[in-house]
């Protein structure tokens, strides 16, 4: 293991959280071709790293690059840097797509260089940024073989159309949009089970068995499955099962779902918010407001009745998750970044 990387990776916190996964899925995989090291806390084994002591010490005879995705990160980075002495060039990744507070910006001025997730979040950044979607392990996120067998597996009908629903169990992610919305649709539609998976933490438990109660008086019990939460080693065969899978938030930083269920040939349905508007394209599903009742019901019912298009938007779907959303795209782009930054 190099003793001095060129690119440091801190993830400063020890909970597992958005910005660690992004660490943990991308440093092995920009690790072969630039040399790159997380540093930090609970990081697992397999992510080339170096300890959080050692940055107090690197010598100093070339910049690196320290790429912060938090504000203590971003702070950590300029003590490095200005107090320390260490020869740091300082980038910045923001996922959020709000206004910043008065620290957050203060810190972001001191930043080399920012990157976004998403155009809709570079705007909010009130400074120039290179905007670099994330992406994912299309290889692992892949259509199944054998869509049958799979849910034969997974104890699916075979015989029916499925609707899937993950994440998150939560008003702000808009499951009860969706359970509505399919509580008015499969009346009609025998043929449709609809799944909703994912968990809710315990603020959000009564928001829960407030939508058991509701799909129980309506008699839909078992065309609308309520499943527990996988871990994510699986979710790539809950989204192979799917013929639609719909992502109804009313807010969102970016939207990891919207991909994974695309990479795996599955049409989307999703809500203009977070970065869906930039993932998705009119062959590879549709666009509705959020918190929309009759949009959300409206454009289920045009994928649901009809077989062809959603089998076009299938293939559409994967090819674009492959094309331009594959992780090795995501990680490029930051160590075309780097590069330039090292120069």
């Amino acid at each position: 293991m190099a003793q001095t990387p060129l690119v440091i990776a801190p993830n400063l916190k020890r909970r597992l959280s958005g910005v660690t996964a992004t660490v943990v899925r991308l440093v092995p995989v920009q690790a072969r071709s630039i040399d790159i090291r997380a540093t930090g806390p609970g990081l697992p084994p397999e992510v080339p790293h170096v300890p959080l002591w050692r940055m107090a010490v690197l010598p100093r005879d070339r910049w690196r690059v320290w790429h912060a995705r938090r504000n203590t990160e971003m702070a950590l980075g300029l003590v490095l840097r200005r107090v320390l002495g260490r020869k740091f060039r300082l980038l910045f990744t923001s996922a959020s797509q709000r206004r910043h507070s008065g620290y957050t910006r203060w810190l972001i001025a001191r930043m080399d260089r920012v990157v976004a997730t998403s155009a809709k979040g570079a705007a909010y950044l009130e400074r120039p940024a290179d905007v670099i979607h994330h992406g994912i392990d299309t290889a692992g996120f892949a259509p199944p073989p054998d869509r049958a067998a799979l849910r034969g597996n997974l104890g699916l009908p075979a015989d029916q159309v499925l609707v899937g629903c993950y994440g998150r169990i939560r008003e702000q992610k808009g499951t009860g949009d969706f359970v509505r919305a399919m509580m008015d649709l499969l009346p009609d539609r025998p043929q449709v089970t609809a799944l909703v998976m994912g968990r809710a933490t315990e603020k959000h438990r009564a928001y829960l068995a407030d939508l058991h109660a509701q799909v129980r008086a309506a008699g839909l019990g078992d065309r609308i499955l309520f499943l527990p939460e996988v871990t994510v080693d699986r979710m790539a065969d809950w989204y192979g099962a799917l013929d639609l899978y719909v992502a109804p938030q009313r807010w969102e930083g970016f939207g990891l779902t919207v991909l994974e269920a695309m990479s795996c040939g599955v049409p989307v349905v999703a809500t203009r918010v977070g970065a869906f508007e930039e993932l998705l394209t009119p062959a590879t599903g549709s666009l509705i407001p959020p918190d929309d009742p009759t949009a959300i019901r409206n454009a289920i019912a045009q994928w649901l009745d009809d077989d062809a298009a959603r089998l076009l938007a299938a293939r559409a779907a994967r090819d674009h998750a492959v094309t331009h959303h594959d992780i090795k795209v995501e990680a490029q782009a930051l160590i075309d970044v780097y590069r330039e930054m090292l120069a």
